[in-house]
């Protein structure tokens, strides 16, 4: 988002708009919250998301509408009151570390990156959010992560791997593919995929019919 210039336009004009799979955590019972509040709960497991919810969602997108994405507090446990507007965009970003698990979300991407990172950062990344941003200590991080994160991970994470389209190692420190997926991004945004395409079929005098390319008022 920082180096396609989107944080420093007002949400009405952008043209890439980034969502996360946390926003769709289900609503808890009051056993599953007292579970939560005890740390008890596995929030890595594919039935903590709201899946209807992220359906309907990315099916309003595609079809161009403005969205209200929930907004979690991880604190309660529960969803806030308000919720976050989404206006359309051209190309639309939704990160989540089950978003390749279901093949009904899955089919509704037309591009899956997975973000291969080793298992050291990942949890001295939770960690250091747990302890600053949803106010755990350090015992209890720990005790979820080798409770419930790290075998969710193996179980339901990795196993989703095989769909990527493109497999990105060491994460935001692969400068190199960053900036080809900020370059694909720019292709789309201005059209540029389409002239290279056009310019592919004409500078090789091709008479197979051009691909039926989809217009960039439907999000990427």
């Amino acid at each position: 988002m920082e180096l396609l210039g989107q944080n420093e336009i007002d949400h009405h004009q952008r043209q890439v708009a980034i969502l996360s799979q946390d926003s769709f955590y289900r609503v808890l019972t009051p056993e599953q919250k007292a579970k939560a509040l005890r740390g008890q709960f596995n929030f890595d497991h594919p039935d903590a998301f709201d899946n209807d919810l992220i359906i309907t969602t990315l099916w309003d997108i595609k079809e161009g509408k403005t969205v209200h994405i929930p907004v979690y507090d991880f604190v309660s446990h529960s969803r806030k009151e308000e919720t976050v507007v989404v206006y359309p965009a051209d190309v639309v970003l939704f990160e989540g570390i089950l978003m390749f698990y279901s093949q009904e979300i899955r089919d509704l991407f037309q591009m899956k990156l997975f973000v291969d990172t080793d298992a050291d950062t990942r949890l001295s990344r939770r960690v250091l959010r747990d302890i600053s941003e949803r106010g755990r200590d350090l015992e209890s991080v720990l005790t979820q992560y080798i409770t419930f994160v790290k075998p969710a991970f193996e179980e339901f994470c990795l196993p989703t791997k095989k769909y990527a389209d493109v497999i990105i190692p060491r994460g935001a420190d692969n400068t190199v593919a960053i900036n080809l997926i900020v370059q694909h991004i720019q292709d789309i945004l201005n059209g540029g995929l389409t002239k290279r395409l056009n310019g592919w079929f004409n500078d090789y005098g091709t008479t197979k019919k051009q691909p039926n390319l989809e217009s960039s008022s439907r999000p990427h």
